[in-house]
C-alpha cells in the first residue's frame, strides 16, 4: 500500500456550511463574515469519522467575491480562519485549505487582477493538485466531497474518487436541485452518511 495519506478534500459552502438567508430581501448568498458560520447537520460528526478512518482533512472552495466586488479578500480570509478556529474547537484540524478567489468575468469594483480564468476554479483540479502536493496525499486513496456538479469534475479530473451531499430538502440555491445523480462514487443526505459510505469502500 502506498505510503501516501489517504486526503478528504471538502468543499466548504453547502457541504459543511449552510447558505445565508437574507430574511428582508429573501437574497441567498455565501457566508463572508464569521458571524453567519452556521455548520449543516452532520459536518462535525462526518468529519470525525473521517478522521477517524484515518483520512486527513483539507478545504477548497471557490470564493469568487473578491473578483466580483461584493466582498473582500480579507473577509474570505477572516471567514475562513473563523471556520477553522469554530472546527478546531471540536477537536477537528483542517491541515490546509485552498481557495481560488478568481472568476473569468468579475464584476464591478472587482479586484483586476483576480478576474481572469484560471486552473483552480472548480471544475478545474488546480486546487486539488495543490492539496495532494502539499499534503503528500494519494490520489487513489483520497475522496473529494462537495454539493456540485464542479466538485465532482475537479476531483475526478485530479483522480480523486467523488462523494456527492444531496440533502433530503435542498434550497432554491441548490446546484444539484434538478441534478441529483451525477455519478459520484458515494452519496449521502449528511456527511454523517457519506463518511460511512466511504468508510465501507476502504482498502
Amino acid at each position: 500500500m502506498s505510503g501516501l495519506a489517504p486526503l478528504a478534500i471538502l468543499d466548504r459552502d453547502g457541504t459543511l456550511i449552510d447558505v445565508v438567508r437574507d430574511e428582508e430581501t429573501g437574497a441567498i448568498v455565501t457566508a463572508f463574515h464569521p458571524d453567519q458560520l452556521r455548520l449543516l447537520p452532520g459536518a462535525v460528526e462526518g468529519l470525525r469519522a473521517l478522521a477517524d478512518a484515518g483520512f486527513v482533512l483539507a478545504l477548497a472552495t471557490n470564493q469568487p467575491g473578491p473578483a466580483k466586488g461584493q466582498i473582500s479578500r480579507e473577509a474570505v480570509a477572516r471567514t475562513n480562519a473563523a471556520l477553522l478556529a469554530l472546527l478546531a474547537a471540536q477537536g477537528l484540524n483542517i491541515a490546509a485549505v485552498e481557495v481560488c478567489e478568481h472568476h473569468p468575468l468579475g464584476g464591478p469594483g472587482g479586484i483586476p487582477e483576480l478576474i481572469r480564468a484560471c486552473d483552480c476554479r472548480k471544475p478545474a483540479s488546480g486546487m486539488f493538485r495543490s492539496l495532494l502536493g502539499r499534503l503528500g496525499g494519494d490520489p487513489a486513496r483520497s475522496w473529494a466531497i462537495g454539493d456540485s456538479a464542479a466538485d465532482l469534475e475537479a476531483g475526478r479530473a485530479a483522480g480523486l474518487r467523488t462523494a456527492i451531499l444531496v440533502p433530503q430538502a435542498r434550497c432554491e440555491l441548490c446546484p444539484l436541485r434538478s441534478r441529483p445523480d451525477l455519478g459520484a462514487d458515494v452519496q449521502g443526505a449528511t456527511l454523517v452518511e457519506i463518511a460511512a459510505a466511504i468508510r465501507g469502500r476502504m482498502y
